[in-house]
């Protein structure tokens, strides 16, 4: 019983961080309307939320178990709850910024706690890996909802309108239950161990100067700039671009999610038959003939009015497609990275994803609002092409250099 108290904290806690979290293309979308900011001014809202994160990740993650997983849940639920309450109330374009720095800095504390108290529970690798794919399965539950969470309460009559931030409230109360449940969870305080969560810090540092690691960090860099760029500038392409209303600008957006989730199962399969290197240049080559097919229907989407999914362009269906050839890239790369180093290794590792994971977000994010302020939805998304591109080129000497790095057991 006690187990599965556990299993339910953690997991309501994963789902509504992937609303939030997940949130930022919509949030996006309607602070242009709403707030009548710019496109570049809006960008700044995944830098907030991911750089958030990245500092976090970078500065306290290796220094949690000393207060225990349990606590630093709380601090990150309490936080995000406090937060949510109060952005309807100030509805300003500065109070979200400050929402999405802090469902950034929560986020950190919640993964890396989650990730822990998931060992706690799992004695043997089978095990580990069945619950971790549970968690992860809800994470993408969460981020499909909340799509349609956000939508229902977009006014559609008048988009300008800010009753879309009560939707605040509702996750306000969410993330307070959310808070109990893990109040009252069992979860066990880990041993301190500061001279071991030290030296991990320092190995993340050290690590960074191996030729291997910078092409990887590279790859993992560019990937996240593409997905983010994509994912968090898809409901303002739908709106501007597409002439989608933006309920269903908003709803739409959930097919890349949906692509993403069937295109990682899919892998699985597939990479089960065939090596790695080959099924990633074959993803690249479909994102590529994705972006080329589906653009150019953009174009000229006609005058027709637009009130529901029905009378959609069918651009508004493929360009979110891309999701299904993107979705097997990111976690291979780190598959095939970690399986690379010993076990040793792996902590600090992490720790160098999700930095970087966080700067490409961000970068991504905001280059593609500045080119589509100054050049448009279509021509944001062409250029996207370039880091396509870039990461068929990092990939060719990934590869070379893990082959050694996996020969000799270790980074030298």
């Amino acid at each position: 019983m006690s187990r599965l108290l556990i299993i339910a904290a953690i997991a309501a806690s994963y789902y509504v961080f992937a609303i939030l979290l997940n949130s930022v293309g919509t949030v996006i979308l309607q602070s242009i309307t709403s707030f009548e900011v710019s496109k570049p001014q809006a960008s700044t809202l995944e830098g907030f939320k991911d750089l958030s994160i990245a500092i976090v990740s970078f500065l306290v993650a290796s220094f949690i178990p000393r207060v225990g997983y349990k606590l630093a849940l709380l601090c990150g639920l309490g936080l995000v709850a406090v937060l949510c309450a109060i952005t309807p109330g100030i509805a300003e374009f500065w109070s979200v910024k400050l929402l999405f720095a802090g469902v950034g800095t929560a986020f950190a504390l919640v993964k890396v706690s989650v990730y822990a108290i998931i060992g706690q529970l799992s004695p043997d690798t089978r095990s580990h890996s069945s619950l971790m794919n549970v968690i992860e399965g809800i994470f993408m539950l969460g981020v499909l909802s909340g799509y349609w969470v956000f939508a229902a309460f977009i006014d559609e009559a008048n988009p300008a309108s800010l009753s879309w931030l009560n939707v605040y409230y509702l996750l306000a109360a969410v993330v307070a239950v959310t808070f109990i449940l893990v109040l009252i969870a069992p979860v066990e305080k880990p041993r301190a161990e500061p001279a071991k969560a030290m030296l991990e810090f320092v190995t993340m540092l050290k690590m960074v100067y191996q030729p291997l690691v910078l092409i990887f960090i590279l790859s993992v860099f560019l990937y996240v700039l593409i997905e983010q760029g994509i994912g968090s500038w898809l409901p303002t392409f739908n709106r501007e671009v597409l002439g989608l209303p933006v309920n269903v600008s908003v709803q739409i957006t959930s097919i890349f999610a949906v692509s993403l989730a069937i295109g990682r199962l899919a892998a699985g399969a597939v990479l089960a038959r065939m090596n790695w290197y080959p099924f990633l240049m074959l993803c690249l080559i479909a994102m590529g003939a994705t972006m080329l097919l589906s653009l150019p229907l953009a174009q000229h989407v006609g005058d027709t009015p637009i009130a529901s999914w029905l009378d959609a362009p069918l651009a508004a269906f493929l360009v979110p497609l891309i999701g299904l050839t993107m979705a097997p890239i990111y976690p291979v790369i780190n598959s095939v990275m970690l399986s690379s180093l010993p076990k040793s290794q792996h902590a600090p590792m992490t720790g160098l994803i999700v930095v970087f994971s966080a700067l490409g977000g961000t970068t991504g994010s905001i280059v593609t609002g500045l080119i589509f302020d100054a050049m448009g939805g279509q021509q944001a998304f062409y250029l996207l092409l370039v880091p396509i591109a870039l990461i068929m080129v990092t990939l060719f000497f990934f590869r070379r250099s893990s082959l050694q790095v996996k020969a000799k057991g270790e980074l030298a």
